[in-house]
Order: structure tokens, then C-alpha cells, then sequence
């Protein structure tokens, strides 16, 4: 069931050239994509290494240091968060410090998060609030449109397969993807999102001109567009849940998203440009 907050702006078009009609598969991002569960996470993951970096001895302020690590934890958004600890490591060496194991930075962000989060996850199991208010609006309604249209869908999100699944299955998601569900694993290596595009491509049989995807992160975005889909930004504003968020929507541009939308209640305009 749709919301009540008000109409989108338009649907923007960045690539005028891109295919009408014929798509048989769509891959979605999870976090800030559909999911607004873990949308307080830069607030937990950037002061976090800040504070590694001013106990590793760092001489720069706390300002700066702050907008050093936004920078790099953002540009890594979309891949698992392990390499964003693995850049954390990078940075404590570079400053004469020791580092721990990238997997220690990461089980200390977790434990941070499912702080700050955990309660919006049992909230929703137990029924005290509604998915709707923690999705993108009408995430559902898409997705279902999506189904009935004929399309595939597969998600692939750089959070812990875990977490993943436990979420989607907490906001009512789950039965959309089915076995295409992706996430992050202990041994790194052996996923990403490139990863996962090539799967559809080539053993899904799925031609890139046939496959959509949409994504809140520069690296989905990306991915996308190296094999020859079609690329929808997300720029959603993850706490007013309306209007077009002009720092993510800067960076969707830049990673060469063909579309940018703020939310999916503008989905029959987007439809009709698409030919689906």
C-alpha cells in the first residue's frame, strides 16, 4: 500500500539513447535502495574510524578527518563493507599506527550498528511498525509490478548475506528474489556485485541490454553500465523518505546512471520511458 507523502519530481534523464522495452531482468541494491533499515549507517561507520585514526595518532582535526573518511567510505558504498575496513587498516598504517585484522574493524562496526539499528528490525517482526516506513516508498508496489511485468529480480548487497536475508525477510521482501538472494561473505573474495552481474549475464543468459538495475551506490552503478545495462540512481533521502537527495544524486552522475529517481512512486512514468 503506497504512503501518503507527496509526488516526486520528475523522473531525470541523463541518457537519452537508452533501449525501450525488452528487459527481462532487474537487480536491486539493498540498503537505501529498498531497505531504510540501516539508513543511520555513515553515522555509526565514519565516527567509528575516526576515532581509530585520532587513538592511531593522527595530527589531523576531528573536521577534517571526518571529511577524509566520508570520502573513501563512500566511494567504496556498494562493495562489501569488509574493504572499507581494509581501507581503514590502510589509513592507520599511513599514519604510523598499527592496524588490526579489517575483520576486527568490522565485527566492532556491527556490533556499533546492531546497537543503533537492532530495535527497528524486532519492531518489525513484532508487528509495532509498519515495512512501508522502512522502505523506500512504494518498494513494495514496484517490486510487485516488476513480477507481473514478467521480470527476473536479483539483489546483491555489500551487508553480511546474513543480515541480508533476516532484513528482507523482516520488511516482507524475501518472496520477491527467491534463490537470487546475494551478500557479503566471510571469505570476500568470493563475492561481489561484478560477480553477480556476470552470473546473470552469462550463466542466467540474461543480455546486458536486457538487464535494468538500480542502486543507491557508485558501485552498482558502475557495474551496470561496464557490461552494457541500464542503470536507475536511487538518490533517496533515507529519513524524510521524500524529494531527491542532491549529494547522492551528484555522485549517481558521476558513477554514469542513465536515470535518477528519488523513490518508486513515480514508477509509471519511469515504466512508460522504459517500455516495460
Amino acid at each position: 500500500m503506497s504512503d501518503s507523502l507527496p509526488s516526486q519530481a520528475p523522473v531525470e534523464i541523463l541518457r537519452e539513447e537508452i533501449p525501450r522495452g525488452g528487459y527481462r531482468a532487474v537487480l536491486f541494491d539493498f540498503d537505501g535502495t529498498l531497505s531504510l533499515i540501516r539508513r543511520s549507517w555513515p553515522q555509526v561507520m565514519i565516527p567509528m574510524m575516526v576515532d581509530v585514526l585520532l587513538e592511531a595518532g593522527s595530527e589531523e582535526s576531528r573536521e577534517d578527518l571526518e571529511r577524509h573518511v566520508e570520502e573513501y567510505v563512500m566511494q567504496l558504498n556498494g562493495k562489501q563493507t569488509i574493504y572499507q575496513m581494509m581501507r581503514l587498516a590502510e589509513e592507520v598504517t599511513q599514519r604510523g599506527g598499527t592496524p588490526r585484522n579489517p575483520i576486527d574493524y568490522k565485527r566492532q562496526y556491527h556490533d556499533l550498528l546492531l546497537q543503533d539499528m537492532g530495535h527497528r528490525v524486532r519492531q518489525l517482526r513484532a508487528g509495532e511498525i509498519s515495512p512501508e516506513n522502512l522502505t523506500v516508498p512504494d518498494s513494495h508496489a514496484l517490486l510487485e509490478e516488476l513480477m507481473d511485468k514478467g521480470m527476473q529480480l536479483y539483489l546483491a548487497s555489500g551487508t553480511d548475506l546474513v543480515y541480508v536475508r533476516d532484513e528482507l525477510a523482516a520488511l516482507g521482501l524475501d518472496h520477491f528474489f527467491g534463490k537470487h538472494i546475494y551478500g557479503a561473505l566471510d571469505n570476500y573474495q568470493d563475492f561481489s556485485k561484478a560477480q553477480i552481474i556476470r552470473k546473470i549475464v552469462e550463466e542466467y543468459r540474461i543480455p546486458p541490454a536486457q538487464l535494468l538495475g538500480f542502486g543507491d551506490g557508485f558501485v552498482e552503478i558502475e557495474e551496470i553500465r561496464r557490461v552494457g545495462g541500464v542503470a536507475i540512481g536511487v538518490a533517496s533521502e533515507e529519513f524524510a523518505r521524500t524529494g531527491i537527495n542532491d549529494w547522492k544524486r551528484q555522485r549517481l552522475i558521476r558513477a554514469g546512471a542513465d536515470i535518477i529517481i528519488g523513490d518508486y512512486r513515480q514508477r509509471d512514468q519511469l515504466f512508460t520511458l522504459l517500455g516495460i
